[in-house]
């Protein structure tokens, strides 16, 4: 585990007595003084001081103040009339972050003399700070501003030319540097060098002019740096991807989860007038605690391509005509109907929702069940020992749990079926068969029926006889399962464009056109119904799941259950 993770304890650690304004309260050992007011409901400001990251003690915005029992002659605490130790309060103040709580500890959060050193402290880190709020993308986000308004001063005694340091300088691929900006809190320093290994930051020019800095002959490129961003206090490490896009008080923040790998990092999608603008991580410490990769914070941009499937299209005669639902639907199932099961197949996703695999395991039944044969296309890369899981899909245990992957083998089996023209229909959802399940353009070509729901064009598209254009995760409500076997929720950010719909109602329509019928008019009551028959999510909804997910792996088959990355960091 992170040997820094000092707002958690060992569970068996021992509770000590300590005051906390006045009032006694227990801690166990090892917490600091920072995370003991946090759960006192009092709160000290802090810079430097990140739970996950070792304790550098270096922007002494934390200062508070501290007492030790009083001593008799026989060196044993003198009581006051209610029991407990009379406190012997030190003259000068100390930093919160590296002070451990101890038996009889007393902590002032609040007093003159802590006041007094919190304005200082904000009045030195202001002396050489731009004033460049209306143009900072950490506006309404920044701990400078914040904490000026009640521990700064109206005005700055300063009269000598600020110190000017470097400003949009590239240190990475994905990060601008304002160096100005630093107040040296060393944050993004000790995140490369204990959380990523890679020890690329540094301050160099000590003194009035430090500035932070990459070391010769690196770059600040590694898959996590856009972290260093997330817990910059000040804006002074920026991303290329966001910077000067959006307002942050203008965004609307809606919670969910990474679909890029098996992982399932928690997230915020940041979004305003259906666009998204960003995605930062969200706390789970069952999951990815405060963090996640470069590479599935920025894989949302897709969702806005400009050449995105927005209308349904079938084909007719020799060319391909926009058709409406209400007429598309029925002439599908028209043909389906017409084919013997072991004329169908379904080559499904790993990123579909729970949701979407339940009613298209449901589809698979009425077409005539295990003779229709499933499969997803796997995706494998490499982890990085961090949190990139080796399985890229999202979802690979949700579809495997409703017998819809056979994690690839089956592939081999459809396209022959397809080549020797014993498989006339085909359902590829989402999926390129040509570029990444790597099949030839002639055994697509090959298939009489080809029924494609995906939100981009690709070559499979374009040749498809039905396409139906559906939805990106961000447009999507429902749940997935990830690698370590946890049931977490997506929640709906932006509206599906266009003509387009959400790939549970599509699949809904289908299943009621096949004479499945049609009573489910929410996602909450598919997953109350896929609930009721699937044993995994018995007892469980939509919003039991919560915002931190579920642990189902002691339900599931321990095949391809994959531990949590967070042994790691």
């Amino acid at each position: 585990m992170n040997p820094f993770n000092h707002d958690h304890p060992p569970a068996d650690a021992p509770l000590l007595n300590v005051q906390v304004d006045g009032v006694w309260m227990q801690f166990p050992k090892g917490l600091n003084a920072v995370e003991a007011a946090r759960r006192a409901a009092k709160f000290i400001p802090h810079y430097c001081y990140h739970p996950k990251l070792s304790i550098s003690g270096n922007c002494r915005m934390c200062l508070i103040e501290l007492g030790m029992p009083k001593l008799n002659a026989e060196r044993k605490p003198v009581l006051a009339a209610d029991g407990k130790p009379e406190i012997s309060w030190m003259p000068r103040p100390q930093i919160g972050c590296a002070t451990l709580v101890a038996e009889g500890m007393g902590i002032r959060t609040e007093s003159p003399m802590v006041d007094e050193c919190r304005k200082g402290v904000m009045e030195f880190l202001l002396i050489n700070h731009p004033l460049d709020c209306p143009i900072c993308d950490q506006a309404g986000e920044c701990k400078l501003q914040e904490y000026s308004v009640q521990y700064g001063n109206e005005g700055s005694r300063f009269t000598d030319d600020k110190v000017k340091k470097p400003k949009r300088v590239d240190i990475g691929e994905r990060i601008v540097l304002d160096d100005e900006r630093c107040i040296m809190c060393s944050r993004c320093i000790r995140f490369s060098k204990e959380l990523v290994d890679d020890d690329v930051l540094g301050f160099i020019d000590r003194g009035s002019h430090t500035t932070l800095a990459v070391h010769p002959g690196k770059r600040l490129d590694n898959n996590y740096s856009l972290n260093t961003v997330d817990i910059c206090p000040v804006g002074a490490l920026t991303s290329k991807d966001f910077r000067f896009q959006m307002r942050v008080w203008f965004l609307k923040e809606t919670k969910s989860i990474c679909t890029g790998c098996a992982t399932g990092c928690n997230t915020l999608i940041g979004s305003r007038e259906n666009l998204v603008y960003r995605q930062t991580p969200r706390e789970n410490e069952a999951v990815n605690s405060q963090w996640m990769c470069d590479q599935g914070r920025l894989g949302f941009h897709y969702i806005h391509n400009p050449e995105r499937l927005t209308e349904p299209v079938a084909k007719v005669g020799h060319g391909k005509l926009p058709t409406p639902w209400a007429e598309l639907i029925p002439r599908l199932a028209a043909q389906l109907r017409g084919l013997k099961p072991s004329q169908i197949a379904i080559v499904a996703s790993g990123r579909l929702t729970n949701e979407e695999a339940f009613l298209l395991a449901e589809i698979r039944q009425i077409l005539g069940g295990d003779a229709v044969l499933a499969d997803i296309v796997p995706r494998q890369g490499e982890a990085d020992g961090i949190l990139r899981s080796a399985d890229l899909n999202p979802n690979s245990r949700g579809l495997e749990l409703f017998g819809l992957s056979d994690q690839g083998r089956t592939l081999g089996q459809i396209r022959h079926g397809i080549d020797t023209g014993r498989i006339e229909a085909l359902l590829v959802l989402h999926e390129n068969l040509l570029a990444e399940a790597g099949w030839p353009l002639s055994t697509v070509q090959n298939v009489k029926l080809l029924v494609v729901q995906s939100i981009l064009p690709c070559p499979t598209s374009e040749l498809a006889d039905f396409l139906l254009p559906g939805a990106s995760f961000a447009e999507k409500r429902g749940s997935m399962i990830n690698g370590a076997g946890r049931l977490q929720r997506l929640n709906k950010a932006i509206a599906i464009p266009s003509q387009a719909m959400d790939d549970w109602q599509i699949l809904l329509q289908l299943k009621a056109a096949l004479g499945g019928g049609n009573g489910l008019h929410t996602i909450e009551e598919v997953f109350k119904t896929m609930a009721e028959a699937t044993p995994a999510f018995a007892g469980l909804s939509l919003s039991k799941i919560g915002d931190l997910g579920v642990d189902l792996k002691d339900k599931l088959s321990t095949r391809s259950i994959q531990p949590s990355p967070l042994a790691t960091i």
